[in-house]
């Protein structure tokens, strides 16, 4: 008996865009649906066990590497799949979302890689996520153009051979699209949306150019998350006709306890499998949302004090390395933030002096490639990274096998000298407010104090609030973190802000609700999970 067609999807309360039919057709339905149908419930078991696994950390604060899956890390015969030409050479990566400007400068920046990012760094509208998508298709198409009614420049894509390799990165698996439902009014998740969309309309033409379909796996917590991805290629490779082993997937290790599952994740995706990378502020927002009740020891100072050569840092990342070349990935390194301004020369040249050091370091360390956010960076990152590997694609050959990382160094956040700082907290009130009421009109990706900033920044932030405030912090000069000292800096910067931008912009933007929403998340005694979560219901 063949399986029953899957039931159509619903669109909900989303106002009609244009073209959207050529993204939203009824066979691109279709298949969304059969995802859908086949992989939400495990996706549901997934999300459960997060929970449960949460639990038992809050329980014991501790974590190992798991015994039920020793025999995979001491097995060295497996590899992952060989990287296909177009991801060979990853040395550098521009990362952003799929609006038309940043897809055309993304492709025309020079790197190899842009992370066509419809996740942290896109707040997810149905105008984001459907727009993004014809973008997208456009590029492949190259019917894509743009003009800036602001400054009149127009906007066009280099020709075909020095355009980036797009490796595109769908939501998370704990975030729902509730413009599309199903029979029973129940939400798609918002990884098969992005996924299946991008997929079923992009996977021959992406063959057919020798350049996919590619994709970056975020938030991932475990082995069991990444063999559902596996699952997910495996049906979608068949149901629209490509060969197996035609996709490929970057996973991002920024959960701390995917950091405990580097190998078994490479393993379960081995056939698809193309690199992990190391996704900083994730990272370290994991760390505190799982560790947040484990007392002092556990305590992260200032975003900005925690460096990637902080120990346990160093252990993350060199584990991540000496994984990935011994399993034949890519090891791909953390984001260059920095947004150069057109107005202070010194600043550039300090800001630049940094992202070289911390190439430099990455590609010492022996990283394939890093991640800039910035086209104005692509020349420094490519400088460090030729200076390592000259005329050769990656340093997969380079083993690390003096690296030797032990469980307890990777959660040894005492190891630390530095402390919280007032300063601190109110830079993630700052950083916090600024960024949640950009993503709240739409805006992902957004430059606050020179720095390019997605939701991540704001997951940081706002859990370091409430992390100081619940763990007792006593600042340097003696001021206590408190709920009430965050509500008096939330309500100077409010009114700092009302003053610098004035009452009719700050009228027509969502200062009032960021602020709100901030203080929320950051001070309710229950933590959310995410800030996206609560953030979407107020998103329109």
């Amino acid at each position: 008996m063949s399986a029953p067609a899957p039931s159509p999807l619903a669109i909900v309360d989303a106002e009609p865009l244009p073209r959207q039919e050529e993204v939203l057709t009824p066979a691109a339905l279709a298949f969304v649906a059969e995802l859908h149908r086949r992989f939400t419930p495990r996706r549901d078991e997934l999300l459960a066990r997060r929970a449960e696994r949460r639990a038992e950390i809050a329980r014991t604060s501790t974590l190992d590497f798991l015994p039920e899956t020793a025999a995979i890390r001491a097995d060295d015969s497996w590899k992952v799949a060989p990287a296909p030409a177009a991801l060979n050479d990853r040395r550098v990566e521009i990362t952003g979302p799929t609006d038309r400007k940043m897809t055309i400068n993304a492709l025309n920046s020079g790197a190899k890689v842009w992370l066509a990012d419809f996740e942290d760094a896109s707040a997810p509208t149905w105008e984001n996520v459907i727009l993004g998508q014809l973008n997208m298709t456009d590029a492949y198409e190259r019917r894509i153009d743009f003009t800036d009614e602001r400054t009149g420049k127009s906007y066009a894509l280099k020709d075909a051979g020095e355009l980036a390799t797009v490796v595109m990165r769908p939501r998370g698996w704990h975030l729902n699209e509730r413009h599309l439902t199903d029979a029973d009014g129940a939400p798609v998740p918002g990884a098969l949306v992005d996924f299946g969309l991008y997929f079923f309309h992009n996977a021959q033409r992406l063959i057919d150019l020798g350049k996919g379909p590619y994709f970056y796996l975020p938030k991932t917590e475990s082995h069991l998350e990444a063999r559902l991805w596996n699952e997910i290629f495996v049906f979608a490779q068949d149901y629209v006709g490509v060969p197996q082993g035609t996709v490929r997937a970057t996973v991002l290790i920024e959960t701390i306890t995917a950091a405990y599952e580097m190998e078994e994740i490479l393993y379960e995706l081995r056939d698809h499998a193309s690199g992990l990378n190391a996704g900083r502020w994730d990272y370290l927002f994991s760390i505190v949302k799982n560790f947040r009740d484990g007392g002092q020891k556990f305590v992260l100072p200032d975003r900005n004090l925690v460096t990637m050569t902080a120990p346990f840092m160093r252990a993350y990342t060199e584990l991540l390395v000496r994984t990935c070349h011994k399993r034949g990935a890519h090891a791909i390194g953390g984001m260059a933030a920095f947004i150069p301004s057109r107005k202070d020369a010194e600043v550039n040249k300090v800001a630049f002096e940094k992202v070289r050091a911390d190439k430099d370091r990455e590609a010492g360390d022996g990283f394939d490639g890093s991640w800039v956010a910035h086209p104005d960076l692509v020349p420094i990152a490519l400088e460090s990274f030729d200076k390592v590997l000259g005329d050769r694609p990656n340093q997969k050959d380079r083993l690390r096998e003096d690296v030797s990382v032990a469980a307890g160094d990777l959660i040894a956040i005492d190891s630390l000298d530095a402390k919280p700082t007032y300063d601190g907290l109110v830079n993630a009130v700052q950083v916090g407010i600024r960024y949640i009421e950009a993503w709240l009109r739409g805006l992902g990706a957004v430059a606050i104090f020179n720095l390019m900033e997605d939701a991540a920044t704001a997951e940081i932030s706002r859990s370091q609030i409430w992390q100081w405030i619940n763990a007792g912090v006593v600042f340097a000069d003696g001021t206590p973190a408190t709920a009430e000292l965050a509500r008096e800096v939330a309500a100077a910067e409010l009114a700092a802000i009302r003053a610098e931008i004035g009452e009719e912009a700050f009228a027509a933007g969502k200062w009032q609700q960021a602020h709100d929403l901030l203080l929320q998340v950051s001070l309710d005694a229950d933590y959310a999970d995410f800030l996206t979560l609560p953030a979407y219901e107020q998103l329109r």
